[in-house]
């Protein structure tokens, strides 16, 4: 418990904040298991991220040769207020994460049909962070099938709200 007598979530806690989400990654693909990273950001790409803008949209993470994490296509946009000192919207940033973390990782996505694709940007205890997840790609079949358990499970729900 916290001072108050409240439990502390992450709900009512101040120090959790989302500023992106890839929605997209859980239609594309089975997600098999996340990490949390920090990033690499200069002083006006951090500034744009507390703005609430950023897009995950064509993003995934790599591993290059020396073992380094980068997250690719991950849009910051430009910090309005800034001059000639600005960013560059797309270009690759890298990713912290521990050594095994990292090898576990890459063992993972040379695995044929296994990928990694970033789930969310946020800020946690005022530190950028990035969920990524190994993912496995759906095919046409099973994205018609998870929307057919959606479309189901949506209208279940609305008839119990109704009923009760």
């Amino acid at each position: 418990m916290a001072k108050g007598g409240k439990a502390k979530g992450k709900a009512d806690d101040e120090s959790f904040k989302i500023v992106a989400r890839n929605r997209r990654a859980r239609f594309e693909y089975d997600l098999m298991e996340s990490v949390e990273a920090g990033i690499v950001l200069t002083g006006t790409e951090v500034k744009s991220l507390r703005t609430g803008k950023a897009s995950l949209e064509d993003a995934y993470v790599g591993i290059d040769r020396e073992g380094e994490v980068w997250l690719y296509g991950c849009d910051i946009p430009e910090y309005l207020q800034a001059n000639r000192m600005n960013h560059k919207a797309k270009r690759p940033r890298k990713l912290l994460l521990h050594r095994k973390e990292i090898d576990k990782l890459s063992t993972k996505s040379s695995e044929r049909g296994l990928t990694i694709v970033p789930l969310k940007v946020y800020f946690k205890d005022g530190m950028a962070k990035v969920e990524i997840c190994v993912a496995k790609g759906r095919k046409l079949y099973d994205k018609r099938q998870a929307l057919k358990k959606q479309d189901a499970k949506r209208d279940i729900d609305r008839a119990a709200r109704d009923r009760g």
